[in-house]
């Protein structure tokens, strides 16, 4: 593949460093569960760096602006997504009769519409004088303020399986 101008070249390493980054993180999961701590720490050590190199390449490209800028765009990109994209997506997995994979389209598209939701709020100014906690369903990606629910509203499972973000 020739090379393209540099910013076609930052968003193409973007994305690579990006995916490497979320594959290795899987990988290393993995490793742990099969009982290769070892291998696991080496996937996590390279996931890091390749987020490093995905950081700074998103940065070149001038992706970064203020904030009130990246809550606009973060919302707006969550709406479509929720709104346009996954419920083509689970058309298509539905139609080839891929029921996990449609249940996984589903959990993303409803978990994105309360992204979208918690973005309007903050756009709208309403979570500024206040210190909110979040927690994420680990299994669906719904983020919760606060506090945890007893079950996850998107795909079902308890409390447990929530993660406190710091």
């Amino acid at each position: 593949m020739a090379p393209g101008t540099t910013d076609e070249n930052l968003k193409t390493a973007f994305t690579g460093e990006a995916k490497a980054a979320l594959r290795l993180k899987a990988y290393a999961e993995k490793a742990d569960s099969e009982g290769f701590p070892h291998m696991a720490r080496l996937f996590r050590a390279i996931s890091a760096a390749e987020e490093v190199h995905a950081l700074r390449q998103f940065r070149l490209l001038g992706a970064v602006k203020s904030t009130e800028e990246n809550l606009a765009a973060s919302f707006e990109r969550e709406n479509s997504v929720s709104e346009n994209v996954y419920p083509e997506f689970i058309r298509s997995a539905e139609a080839e009769g891929r029921e996990a994979a449609k249940t996984s389209f589903s959990h993303a598209r409803d978990a994105e519409e309360s992204h979208a939701r918690l973005y309007k709020k903050a756009v709208d100014g309403m979570i500024l004088d206040r210190e909110i906690r979040y927690h994420v369903c680990t299994v669906c990606g719904y983020v919760a303020e606060d506090e945890a629910p007893e079950r996850c509203p998107v795909c079902g499972v308890p409390r447990a399986r929530f993660k406190a973000v710091v």
